[in-house]
């Protein structure tokens, strides 16, 4: 007796099993072990280092959007919205971030942010500031959305009940991070320390905690060529950038080069995972978008496709007259 009606049945069975085991499994690992991506990383700088809150000229908010491995059909979606402000009574700037990080219909990572960072000026040109965030946070996992070996018909497909599903998880706690930036007219640095805490993620096993998040960032922003045009008075600037992240087993290094000319901005990064990623920017008015694409060369992309990022900045209540603290210049994206 034949197993499978059809070949047609077996092929989308295989598929469809496949795909969904992937999903299951790399989902759990990204939500236990590793944070959620982002490509454009001075789009969202509260993200990316505690420090950076209060840098800008102006107020801003900040939102992104991540759509991860689009060849799939149960992608990740991440979002996250912040907003900064520098106060120069606290000698400092406060931030919050709000992020929602979102596989299909079965797991979910939401987290609140509030951050504090404090401004030290060494000198006239060298600025430093140093940050703190502290979280809330929520994980959930939908067992009702996943499927398990025992619902399979051999026939008819997943038609049965699975012994393996119990209630939703849910779990709540807080978190700690920290972070430094330096800086001057034309380079900065960070460095920062994601999840002191270590919290642990879900109820079903008391080993899966996430893992503490390194980041160091070196960078440059440098005007290359000033034209004097009476039309056209933008300099070019250039702005290359290494990127080092390490979190449990996973590291990443990260090089990247920006070319800005006026409103318009284009970067390029390649990460050493074989993946590039290539991002387009826009200024307008108090209003910044940007667009990346990412992609792994490798046989992966064969199963699941690009990602795709959008980000919106905006800056408004701008004050410079009156401004005593020093801006961070880095790129837009």
């Amino acid at each position: 007796m034949k197993i499978f009606k059809s070949k047609y049945f077996k092929n989308q069975f295989v598929t469809y099993f496949f795909v969904n085991s992937l999903i299951f499994f790399l989902g759990i690992q990204k939500l236990h072990c590793q944070d959620a991506e982002f490509s454009q990383f001075f789009s969202n700088p509260l993200y990316l280092n505690p420090a950076f809150a209060g840098t800008n000229s102006c107020p801003r908010i900040s939102t992104n959007h991540r759509a991860q491995w689009t060849g799939l059909p149960n992608i990740f979606n991440t979002t996250s919205v912040s907003y900064d402000q520098n106060f120069d009574n606290i000698h400092g700037g406060l931030g919050i971030i709000i992020m929602s990080d979102k596989l299909a219909s079965s797991i979910q990572n939401n987290r609140i942010s509030g951050i504090y960072s404090y401004e030290i000026k060494f000198s006239e040109n060298f600025h430093f500031r140093t940050g703190l965030e502290a979280s809330l946070w929520q994980n959930k996992l939908d067992y009702s959305q996943l499927n398990f070996i025992d619902m399979i018909d051999p026939l008819r497909g997943f038609v049965n009940q699975s012994s393996s599903i119990g209630i939703n998880d849910s779990k709540n706690g807080f978190d700690f991070s920290t972070g430094i930036i330096g800086y001057t007219e034309k380079f900065f640095f960070g460095f920062s320390a994601h999840h002191l805490t270590q919290p642990q993620q879900l109820n079903i096993s008391n080993n899966l905690k996430l893992d503490r998040k390194y980041t160091l960032n070196i960078g440059a922003h440098l005007p290359i060529l000033n034209n004097q045009s009476k039309i056209d008075h933008h300099p070019i600037v250039v702005s290359p950038n290494i990127i080092w992240r390490n979190q449990g087993f996973n590291q990443q290094f990260n090089i990247g080069i920006y070319g800005e000319k006026g409103p318009y901005a284009l970067g390029f990064w390649y990460r050493d995972d074989n993946n590039y990623t290539i991002i387009l920017g826009a200024k307008m008015g108090l209003m910044k978008i940007g667009y990346s694409y990412g992609v792994n060369l490798s046989r992966l992309y064969i199963a699941t496709s690009g990602s795709h990022e959008v980000s919106i900045q905006i800056n408004f209540g701008c004050d410079n007259k009156n401004q005593l603290y020093k801006t961070l210049s880095c790129p837009s994206f």
